[in-house]
């Protein structure tokens, strides 16, 4: 090895070398292999954590909401922060709940929408007792007419 130093701002090692044997030099790069957390399924089964996945229920939850691309970017970042580093497991609802807070904050209609599919809503109550968590208007205090 004639050279090593830090490239990519630290996050590689740009090494280089030369043959023994023709002298010719070439460079290589090394990068950390990050180490995805395992997730924990609803029915036990385990994957690997796959951002596609989260990235592409954010995306239909906020189509047609006023929520700019740069929003749901540092959204999806901040719950890949929150996961455990350098692998790990992780229940998938940890990662359902961390979508939804931000989602709340971000766009509530949005986090309605997510809410669910993720919480798998089967009749209106369900959607009425996800309103009352964003802090909306009581339907049972509403008066028709």
């Amino acid at each position: 090895m004639v050279d090593s130093r830090a490239a990519d701002d630290g996050s590689s090692i740009r090494r280089r070398r030369q043959c023994e044997s023709c002298a010719t030099r070439f460079t290589t790069f090394e990068r950390l292999e990050a180490a995805l957390p395992v997730v924990v399924k609803r029915d036990g089964r385990r994957q690997p954590f796959d951002r596609e996945k989260v990235e592409a229920g954010v995306a239909a939850a906020c189509k047609g909401r006023p929520v700019d691309a740069s929003e749901v970017a540092a959204l999806l970042v901040a719950v890949e922060d929150g996961l455990p580093s350098h692998g790990g497991v992780v229940d998938a609802a940890q990662i359902g709940e961390a979508v939804l807070e931000r989602l709340r904050r971000l766009d509530p209609v949005a986090a309605l929408r997510f809410a669910s599919v993720y919480k798998s809503f089967e009749d209106p109550t369900d959607f009425e007792r996800e309103i009352q968590l964003l802090g909306g208007p009581d339907p049972a205090a509403s008066t028709g007419s």
